[in-house]
C-alpha cells in the first residue's frame, strides 16, 4: 500500500464487518487500499473482496490477490456488481466516505486551496464536469444553494454574488481566482475552517456525492446476505445524517414507513447506538479521523 492515506477505524470497521472469513466482501471506498489490506489479512482462503473506485489512480494501490478484484466505477452501481461476481450476496461492506489524503495532496486536481491548481474537483478525471465548470455555468441561485447546502456556509447568498461579479470581468478557472472571487466575503478569523466548506460545497455537487450515496445505501442494502453488515465512516454532518436515517428507517430522508401489520420496511437494523468515534490515540497519529464517525446496521 503506498502513502495514499492511512485507514481511519481500521480496527473498529473490520471488527464490525467480518462475521466469516470465508465470506463475501465489498470496500465501497478502495482508495489507498488500506480497508481493503486490512480485510484481506483476515479473510481465509475460500473469502472473497471486491472494491470500488471511480479515481484511475486507485488502481496503482490494488494488491496481487487472487481472492481481489477492483472495479473501476462509482459505488452508486455495487449492486450490479454485486449480482455479476458475487450473486450469492455479501456478508460485509464498507465504505470510507472521505475523500483520500492522496485527492487534496495532489495538487493538479484542485481539491484543496492550499495550492494553486486548476479548479477540477473531479474523482474521476474522464468526469465531464468540474468546478471550474460549476462556477461558470451556474445561475447566482443554483451557487447559493450549493454552498448553503452542501457547504453549509452562512453567507451563501453574499458568496454566490461575488462569483457572478467576478467571472464577468474574467473566467474563474483556478483556486487562486476563486479565491480572489470570495476574498470580500471570507472571514477575518478561521479563514481555513471557512474555506474548507466552499470547496466542500463544489466537490460535492461536481462530483454528485449526496446523490451516490443514497444510491449506494439502497443498492448495498439489496447486495447483503441476510446477517450482513454494512459499516460506514462519515466525516460531515450531510452525508453521516443520511447515513443514520437510511439505517433506521430505509429512506434517507428519515421517514418511518410501516405496512399495514405495522411493520417497518427498513431493511437494516442498527447496532449500536451511538456512532464510534476514534481515540485521541489516532486523531493525534492521524488529524484526518478528527471528524470521523463509524456506523454499524445489519441486513434484515
Amino acid at each position: 500500500m503506498s502513502e495514499y492515506h492511512n485507514p481511519v477505524l481500521l480496527r473498529e470497521s473490520l471488527s464490525a464487518l467480518i462475521t466469516d472469513p470465508q465470506g463475501n466482501y465489498a470496500d465501497a471506498t478502495f482508495g489507498g487500499g488500506g480497508h481493503s489490506a486490512g480485510i484481506l489479512r483476515q479473510l481465509g482462503p475460500e473469502g472473497r473482496l471486491i472494491a470500488f473506485d471511480r479515481d484511475a489512480d486507485a488502481a496503482l494501490n490494488a494488491p496481487d490477490d487472487p481472492r481481489f478484484t477492483l472495479i473501476h466505477n462509482n459505488f452508486r452501481f455495487i449492486h450490479n456488481y454485486t449480482l455479476l461476481h458475487c450473486k450469492e450476496g455479501l456478508d460485509g461492506i464498507l465504505a470510507d466516505l472521505g475523500v483520500s489524503s492522496h485527492q487534496f495532496d495532489t495538487a493538479e486536481r484542485g481539491f484543496s486551496f492550499r495550492y494553486s491548481a486548476p479548479l477540477d474537483m473531479r474523482m474521476n478525471v474522464q468526469g465531464d464536469k468540474t468546478a471550474a465548470d460549476i462556477v461558470a455555468s451556474y445561475t447566482q441561485n443554483e451557487l447559493e444553494k450549493i454552498l448553503k447546502v452542501y457547504g453549509e456556509v452562512d453567507n451563501a447568498r453574499k458568496l454566490a454574488s461575488l462569483i457572478v461579479k467576478a467571472r464577468e470581468q474574467k473566467p474563474i478557472l483556478t483556486t487562486d481566482d476563486l479565491y480572489n472571487a470570495i476574498a470580500a466575503a471570507l472571514p477575518s478569523f478561521a479563514e481555513h475552517k471557512f474555506l474548507a466548506k466552499v470547496y466542500q460545497a463544489f466537490r460535492i455537487e461536481v462530483n454528485q456525492e449526496m446523490r451516490s450515496l443514497e444510491k449506494f445505501l439502497s443498492g448495498a442494502a439489496a447486495s447483503l446476505k441476510k446477517g450482513g453488515r454494512l459499516v460506514i465512516i462519515t466525516y460531515h454532518s450531510l452525508e453521516d445524517r443520511m447515513v443514520k436515517n437510511f439505517f433506521r428507517t430505509g429512506n434517507v430522508e428519515g421517514i418511518v414507513e410501516k405496512d399495514i401489520y405495522g411493520r417497518s420496511s427498513a431493511p437494516l437494523k442498527p447496532l449500536g447506538g451511538k456512532p464510534l468515534l476514534p481515540t485521541e490515540e489516532e486523531i493525534e497519529h492521524n488529524t484526518r479521523a478528527r471528524s470521523a464517525k463509524l456506523r454499524v446496521a445489519e441486513k434484515l
